[in-house]
Parts: structure tokens; sequence; C-alpha cells
């Protein structure tokens, strides 16, 4: 029996309030990187195959902007912030002032979504920890724009050990008339998956 088929519905909410938490404290932190009132709606939470997580984002060969960095401490694995490149844009008009070429991103623009996605994806692990008591320690962000197959494939090979899940948070943030659609991917190694589902309070079965 596979972990999805073992997973029951107890289990999928708490996911789901991890979410919920984690959301909440990356909406304050845009917020206050964008200097104006940011709205979150109801995040998404999918516990998903490994190979399927590009689907989730639009499919293998959606180009995307993606941070990835790789999470140490009790919990080791991936975390990619993946988002497509129109709301990459708006991101960084709202946060700029100005709009980007449709040629690609210079290097302040470039520097500038590496930084969203650091302070995001921060906040999630911070917000995880915080909720399990868990070690959660992110390395130094890294940027790229590509295919979304291409760059997890890449991400998780740079990594050596692939996970055979992944926590997907969808999350839309709406800032102004702009909707900003993300995506947070959390791939933790195979052997913390039990723990970090303990910590949670819901041992699997």
């Amino acid at each position: 029996m596979d972990l999805f088929s073992r997973l029951d519905e107890f289990q999928f909410d708490v996911l789901r309030e991890v979410g919920n938490i984690g959301s909440g404290h990356a909406v304050t932190a845009l917020s206050t990187l964008l200097q104006r009132r940011v709205h979150m709606h109801v995040p998404q939470v999918k516990l998903v195959p490994f190979d399927a997580v590009a689907d989730v984002v639009g499919g293998p060969e959606a180009v995307v902007a993606a941070v990835f960095l790789r999470v140490e401490g009790d919990v080791p694995g991936s975390l990619f912030f993946l988002m497509d490149l129109a709301t990459a844009r708006r991101l960084l008009s709202a946060l700029l002032g100005a709009s980007p070429g449709e040629e690609g991103f210079n290097e302040m623009e470039s520097s500038a979504l590496q930084e969203i996605g650091n302070i995001l994806s921060g906040s999630y692990l911070s917000s995880l920890a915080d909720l399990t008591g868990l070690r959660l320690q992110p390395s130094i962000p890294a940027l790229a724009i590509d295919m979304a197959g291409a760059l997890l494939s890449v991400g998780l090979h740079e990594v050596g050990r692939v996970g055979d899940m992944a926590l997907v948070i969808d999350t839309t943030f709406a800032e102004g008339e702009d909707v900003l659609d993300s995506h947070f991917v959390l791939i933790p190694e195979p052997e913390a998956v039990d723990r970090l589902f303990r910590a949670l309070g819901v041992p699997l079965p």
C-alpha cells in the first residue's frame, strides 16, 4: 500500500492547515515587501506523486520562474517556489514600479524575483517549523527560468536523492486588481515523511 492510499481525511485536514498557516505568513511577508495590502485566497493543498508535480503547475513544458532551495535539518528535502512568467512580471511591476520587458529579466529583476521567492519560501518553512517544532534550515536560493519538467528534474538531480511524494500548496494572492498564482512544492526525502507526520500529530498507519 503506497503513501497516498494510507492517508485519511484527518491527515489531509492537517496538511490543509499547514497550507493555511504558511500562506498567512507568506501574505504578511509579501504585503511588507510590496508596502501595500495583499489578500490571499484559501490555498489548495495536495499531496501528489513527484512525477505528477509538473502537471499541477501547467504541464512539463510550461515555462515558469522557479526559486529552488535545499532544506536541511529534521526534514531534509527540496523546496520550489514556482510561478508563471505573467505572475512574475506583475510581482516585479508592483515591487519595482516598472514593467519588465518581454524578452526576459535583467540582473536587477532576477535578483528581485530570487528575493521574493526566498522571503515567501522562508515564511512557509518558518510556519512549518513553528507548527511541528522541527528544525528546518533553508539553503541559499537559486533562481531559474525554464520548462517546469526540466527545472524539477534538474533541481532534484542536484539534491541527489529523489522523494516519492510532494506537498503542493497552490496559493493565490490578490494585489489590487492583479491575481498572482504561485505554487510551493516541498519534496521531503523518503525517510523524512514519517518524521514530518509524527511531528504534526498524525503518525502514518
